[in-house]
């Protein structure tokens, strides 16, 4: 039985990571049930007052990872609030109606057409935009996966 707990609390963390470059999966959502899985199925007396806590900041670093990657993006190469929401709009709905690529076209594509529909920027200049928007997607992507791989570290470090 000790093996399906296992299996369970490392799918869940798996779905964590896919969370990453899947939206519509709630990565974050998933690696905390890693966790109270873990407490369930053996002891919460392992899960002190302090690793939640220390979850809890990485929590909020990652949300924080989340905010302004995309936001610093697309404001970098010249965006306007109007093109973070695209962007944002982008990244939810690219994968439903592009798989695959749509985790990069999304945001791409929602900070270009929010720019030249909204802002009536030049093409040149939404593009620049919607590249801005895939840099930041990608570089706070990066900045999660470490945060995660930390935090699964730090759980793994305080169970054994």
């Amino acid at each position: 039985m000790e093996i399906l707990y296992w299996l369970v609390i490392i799918i869940l963390f798996a779905l964590s990571f896919i969370g990453l470059v899947y939206p519509i999966i709630p990565g974050l959502l998933f690696l905390v049930l890693g966790y109270i899985a873990y407490g369930i199925f053996f002891t919460f007396d392992s899960l002190s007052i302090f690793f939640w806590v220390i979850q809890g900041l990485f929590i909020v670093l990652l949300l924080v990872a989340d905010y302004l990657g995309n936001i610093l993006g697309v404001k970098k190469f010249g965006g306007s609030k109007v093109a973070e929401w695209g962007s944002t709009i982008g990244l939810i709905i690219g994968p439903f109606v592009i798989p695959f690529a749509g985790i990069i076209l999304g945001p791409f594509l929602g900070a270009i057409l929010a720019e030249l529909i909204i802002k009536r920027k030049p093409i040149k200049e939404a593009f620049k935009v919607g590249v801005g928007s895939v840099l930041g997607f990608l570089s706070s992507t990066i900045v999660k996966l470490i945060i995660q791989i930390i935090m699964i570290i730090h759980f793994f470090i305080i169970i054994f």
